[in-house]
């Protein structure tokens, strides 16, 4: 039993946590991030369509419709987040607003070309993409370590990926010029123009980085929820992470945390009811420990929390 919440545990949390460290990004640079649901979804949906069409000529046995649904997710959230860069770097919109618009028009828009794009291209009449099962792998020796070795165990290749590409953005946000950048931009976007930053770039390609992590993470809920593309990816993972974030104090490693206590109670929580032998229709029950668990600790930890001290704020070069 340990196990299985160790390994379902981990395959929940990582997607949560890159698209938590993209929201990072954007609310770093000072641009309000509610659009990762959106960003999620909308990457997921053109993953998965790449992926679908690619069966038809690899077959579903192949790795490369798997890697090349990635590639299509990254594109396709980044591509989709530059609209809410468009909104708000560029026509100053709210970006509250914006972000909410975004998430209700990656929902309306997935969901009727996924319905067309079955019907026109490939024969069916499904609101659904089925994707095919994901590989697991088990690292040699570590995996049979006691306890600890469950982490080793399964694992999704996404996952590892996960783990290389936040590796990566931890370094480039706390030891690059740009990361300097970045944060400058989100604290106080009036001294870094006058330092000679470009702060509508900034902040651009910020917002740009948060829709390719969370592309990311809409594919591994594809492949690792429930193995399809749907409407019900969009069942508020977007918001768990934006909970994370906050709760991580808008740091990396802490969000990190934020999204293991989610994964693993929602984990924990399938498991229990797998044992006790309960109806299945408890795990819609389940599902809900995340959001009561977002809950109690915003109400206990966020007033300890500090935003960039411009995130949200309309820069307006003229008002320097």
């Amino acid at each position: 039993m340990l196990d299985t919440i160790i390994i379902d545990g981990l395959s929940f949390s990582l997607p949560l946590f890159v698209m938590a460290v993209g929201g990072i990004y954007s609310e770093k640079s000072g641009i309000t991030n509610l659009a990762l649901e959106g960003f999620q979804g909308f990457g997921a949906f053109t993953g998965a369509v790449a992926a679908v069409y690619l069966y038809g000529i690899f077959g579903a046995d192949s790795v490369i419709p798997y890697w090349a649904s990635f590639v299509c997710a990254v594109i396709g959230g980044g591509m989709f987040a530059l609209l809410h860069a468009l909104l708000c770097v560029r026509f100053k919109a709210d970006q509250v607003i914006s972000g909410v618009v975004m998430n209700i028009l990656a929902m309306a828009l997935t969901s009727f070309l996924t319905k067309r794009i079955n019907a026109s291209i490939f024969g069916n009449s499904g609101n659904k993409f089925m994707l095919s099962a994901s590989t697991r792998l088990t690292i040699p020796g570590l995996s049979e370590l006691p306890v600890v070795g469950a982490i080793f165990r399964d694992i999704y290749p996404f996952e590892l990926v996960i783990v290389a590409v936040a590796l990566v953005m931890w370094l480039v946000l706390y030891r690059t010029v740009y990361g300097m950048r970045l944060r400058a931009c989100g604290d106080n976007p009036q001294s870094a123009d006058a330092a000679g930053i470009n702060v509508y770039a900034v902040r651009t390609v910020a917002v740009f980085v948060s829709g390719c992590l969370s592309g990311i993470a809409g594919m591994s809920f594809a492949y690792s929820v429930s193995a399809q593309f749907s409407p019900d990816i969009y069942l508020g993972y977007g918001y768990l992470s934006i909970a994370a974030l906050i709760f991580g104090n808008w740091s990396i490693l802490p969000a990190l945390f934020a999204c293991l206590v989610f994964g693993f109670a929602r984990s924990t929580g399938a498991a229990v009811i797998h044992e006790l032998g309960l109806p299945s229709s408890y795990n819609d029950l389940v599902r809900t420990l995340p959001y009561v668990l977002t809950l109690l600790l915003l109400v206990f930890f966020g007033r300890r929390n500090r935003s960039p001290r411009a995130l949200g704020q309309v820069y307006d070069k003229g008002m320097r």
